[in-house]
């Protein structure tokens, strides 16, 4: 099944300001679509709008031509969404973090598999709240392993990371859309996503 997931005509207004207005956006099963724009020009408050995590001034956010606001646990259902904090718990160690999400998640992903992709396997047994920022990211971004998710909204996911670990979720993300999932993730610098489509925030200039 193709899925379609769009938003149209948003007008977002945050803190009593708006932060951009008459944005629209479309993607289909395989798609990627990356955010950039300057700090304040408005990716993680377009990001949290396609979670359903805020209500858009004017426009609508639907999935299938069915507004996410009909049925947000719905939409949650069919969403992994990671934002700028790792809501990693840090009294657990690496390994009971991942089983903890692969047991939520229900999925046939092994720990091991999440573990490996992200070269956490030495880390296993240590306690989350001992880790660097960028292994905690790297804990963060292996829940992906587990998800089935189709659709995965990502909020600067490559702060942190070593270019192996960029590797790693390039390749992750890649295996994703080729069994029909989409991305839509914001980024600074470079970042190598075959065949996406690039939102401007900072000039609202759509690229191919």
């Amino acid at each position: 099944m193709t899925n379609h997931f769009a938003g149209n005509d948003l007008t977002c207004i945050r803190g009593g300001r708006q932060v951009f207005e008459g944005l629209s956006f479309t993607l289909e099963s395989g798609d990627a679509l990356i955010l950039r724009g300057p700090n304040g020009s408005g990716k993680s408050s377009l990001l949290r709008l396609m979670a359903g995590l805020g209500t858009p001034a004017t426009g609508a956010v639907v999935w299938n031509d069915t507004s996410i606001g009909d049925d947000r646990l719905l939409h949650a259902e069919r969403l992994h969404y990671v934002g700028h904090k790792n809501a990693v718990k840090p009294a657990l160690t690496v390994r009971e973090n991942l089983d903890v999400w692969a047991k939520l998640q229900g999925t046939g992903a092994t720990v091991d598999e999440a573990l490996t992709t992200f070269d956490l396997g030495h880390l296993k047994e240590l306690p989350a709240r001992l880790l660097s920022s960028g292994e905690t990211r790297r804990l963060a971004l292996a829940r992906l392993v587990a998800s089935e998710a189709p659709l995965w909204l990502l909020d600067e996911p490559t702060v942190g990371l070593d270019q192996a670990s960029v590797s790693s979720l390039t390749d992750l993300l890649s295996a994703h859309r080729q069994q029909g999932g989409m991305v839509v993730m914001s980024i600074h610098g470079s970042f190598a996503a075959e065949n996406s489509r690039t939102l401007d925030l900072g000039t609202r200039r759509n690229a191919a």
